[in-house]
């Protein structure tokens, strides 16, 4: 009994002690990277205030990302990119660590693309900057693999919180970001305190918190049930075809074959002609302003989702540095804005819908995104939100916009993948037909 007692004491002591120095390194990383991606942000809009006031700025788009381009390739290539998915790279193939010089060469390339209009958004810079810090305190205290990866889903959170706000589903994220199919529950605590204390921090330093009242609530709910349904299977399939065209757009520019800082000059030409062609500036640069007339209710162009994906694919295809979760949410609630004008729907309730659901499909993380939507919209929409997130998530099948998180259960069990693999090196290996309507559409050569 007393080798119990002794057993029991001991585990309890060590759980406690693992507590005690987790939330303290956890705080210490949540304030550093608070405080480093607020002031980031407050530049970037500094920048964009005044840059925009002046007219047609985005002809200066061309040199801004020639300059992105060109700052990355001579200082540091690792910060190419839109930032979350190299943080994700980190974790997987080097145990979480990263060059510093990362951090201020992607806080500089991507102040210069926002200001002069670069369709991207800061959240993957924050994350990145946020995992880099990480990476450097880990170094410093000469902290094994381990927790040198749990340190950097810390920063991860940190990062992502203070820019987008919704402390509880930023931690989420940086928990469930890394792996399709698992949330790295390991992480989980140091994710959340970081979260938190990151979130207070830029809330001290003079931030908001991005926050919308969406005050409709459905009188017939299994009539809007069944709505949702359809509109979970949309969203899936427009996220589908968002990661294909970025995709394609990348392998375009890829095949350009002269020095790479000159692309940004041409993805610049190409941004500048198509913003004259449609006469609006709605589909550059961050896009908050639009994001907020969505959610008024506001009717959008019906062509404004596509219109996102093309600046976002061009920008950061041609050399442009940014995140891409921003441009999601905008694209996400066009597309629900489009889908409630088109079946007369409450248009607020649907952009809201459509910006978590595309974003939660697009990036594999259902969880987070219906926390973020219950912290952002309420628990009125944010239990509707739960249902397109979820349909949306299957539809998008084993796709992501993060090509190197780690696939580790496939979706559907009558589809038998390569597991524990980055889900762009993941392959079917076996498709079980288990109804008579798919033996019917596809024949008898798949394993029954």
């Amino acid at each position: 009994m007393d080798k119990k007692i002794k057993s029991y004491f001991k585990e309890q002591s060590i759980f406690f002690i693992s507590a005690i120095k987790w939330i303290c390194i956890s705080t210490f990383i949540g304030i550093i990277v608070g405080i480093v991606v607020t002031l980031f942000i407050k530049l970037v809009f500094f920048g964009v205030s005044y840059v925009s006031n002046i007219n047609y700025y985005y002809l200066l788009l061309p040199i801004a990302l020639f300059l992105s381009s060109f700052i990355i390739i001579k200082l540091a290539p690792a910060a190419k990119g839109h930032g979350t998915e190299k943080a994700i790279e980190a974790v997987h193939k080097n145990s979480g660590r990263s060059d510093f010089k990362v951090v201020p060469v992607k806080l500089v390339s991507t102040l210069i693309t926002i200001i002069f209009g670069g369709s991207v958004g800061m959240e993957g810079p924050g994350t990145q900057i946020g995992s880099g810090i990480a990476s450097l305190v880990g170094k410093l205290f000469k902290m094994d693999d381990i927790d040198t990866k749990r340190l950097v889903v810390c920063g991860i959170s940190a990062g992502f919180v203070a820019v987008f706000g919704a402390p509880i589903g930023a931690a989420v994220f940086a928990a469930e970001v890394l792996y399709i199919g698992k949330i790295s529950y390991v992480s989980l605590l140091p994710a959340v305190i970081a979260s938190y204390t990151s979130y207070f921090t830029g809330l001290y330093i003079g931030t908001s918190a991005l926050n919308f009242s969406i005050a409709f609530v459905p009188k017939y709910r299994i009539t809007m049930f069944l709505k949702i349904v359809a509109f979970g299977i949309f969203i899936g399939i427009a996220a589908r075809f968002f990661i294909a065209f970025i995709n394609f757009v990348e392998k375009l520019f890829e095949k350009i074959r002269f020095y790479n800082p000159l692309k940004g000059i041409v993805g610049g030409l190409i941004i500048v002609v198509f913003v004259l062609l449609v006469g609006s500036n709605d589909y550059i640069g961050i896009g908050e302003e639009v994001l907020h007339r969505a959610m008024a209710g506001e009717k959008l162009n019906g062509f404004s989702s596509l219109f996102k994906m093309f600046t976002t694919a061009v920008t950061l295809s041609s050399g442009g540095s940014g995140g891409i979760l921003t441009p999601m949410l905008y694209i996400g609630s066009s597309l629900g804005n489009t889908w409630a004008v088109i079946f007369n729907q409450n248009i607020a309730f649907f952009s809201a819908i459509g910006m978590a659901a595309f974003f939660g499909c697009c990036s594999n993380t259902p969880i987070a995104a219906i926390i973020i939507a219950l912290e952002l919209f309420g628990h009125s929409t944010g239990i509707y939100t739960s249902i397109a997130c979820v349909v949306a998530y299957l539809i998008m099948g084993h796709t992501s916009i993060y090509p190197t998180q780690i696939l580790v259960t496939s979706k559907t069990p009558s589809i038998k993948y390569d597991v524990n693999k980055e889900i762009s090196n993941s392959r079917s290996k076996d498709v079980v037909l288990k109804y008579g309507f798919q033996k019917k559409l596809f024949g008898d050569k798949y394993k029954d």
